[in-house]
């Protein structure tokens, strides 16, 4: 993969091996970017799991960094008005359903109640391809809309093991304080150890890196956090 002439300059600011506390890691992270826009702070932790393990989740991240998320919930009936009072961008059944059949995602999470996931099911390749489709497992397949809503306005997201094992998530933008970007990745690295597998064996978490959106990877050290 070739990198732009910016991308290589920032390297020569850093030793590539080097592993740094948290905060340190985040400080070095705001030194490498180069963009003239606002990036994203990711997190990647990776995780020792066998091919038949898994680790899906929601967390609720202390500090919000995004904009107000637009939430779809297919809904019939009296829970439609539940819904809309709960602060739904979007509500209702079979004509949602349609849309984005014809290809509309203009959402950030969509929430479906469990009496319209027979039907919901079906949009599998439009919404599975994007992470939109609602899962019980996170929350957003539930009759308790206005708690399911609550959470992903504090600022609810998913996090899920990729096939190679890693976690992969936007924890903050360069412009956050440091600490406040570290404090989401506290609460990400807490909620990763809490999912893990019973039959997991050895150090769970291998490696934890952080990056912006067009900068190089930093290595984590959390040995400090514990």
């Amino acid at each position: 993969m070739r990198h732009g002439k910016k991308y290589l300059e920032s390297l020569k600011k850093y030793e590539a091996e080097t592993t740094y506390d948290l905060n340190g890691a985040l400080d070095m992270v705001k030194t490498l970017s180069f963009a003239k826009f606002d990036e994203t702070v990711d997190v990647s932790v990776k995780l020792n799991l066998k091919k038949s393990q898994s680790v899906r989740d929601t967390v609720v991240l202390p500090n919000q960094f995004r904009g107000e998320k637009r939430i779809l919930v297919f809904c019939k009936g009296e829970k439609e008005k539940e819904a809309q009072e709960a602060g739904a961008t979007y509500v209702g059944g079979d004509e949602l359903i349609e849309k984005v059949k014809g290809g509309w995602l203009d959402f950030d999470v969509a929430v479906a109640t469990p009496d319209m996931m027979k039907d919901v099911g079906k949009l599998g390749m439009v919404l599975g391809r994007r992470g939109l489709m609602p899962n019980p497992k996170t929350g957003t397949v539930t009759f308790d809309l206005k708690g399911a809503l609550a959470e992903l306005k504090k600022g609810r997201v998913e996090f899920r093991a990729d096939k190679t094992g890693v976690v992969h998530l936007a924890v903050g933008k360069v412009s956050m304080e440091g600490e406040k970007i570290a404090e989401n990745i506290r609460a990400v690295v807490s909620e990763i150890k809490r999912k893990k597998p019973a039959d997991a064996k050895g150090e769970f978490i291998h490696t934890v890196s952080v990056s912006s959106t067009m900068g190089p990877g930093v290595w984590v050290s959390l040995r400090d956090e514990e």
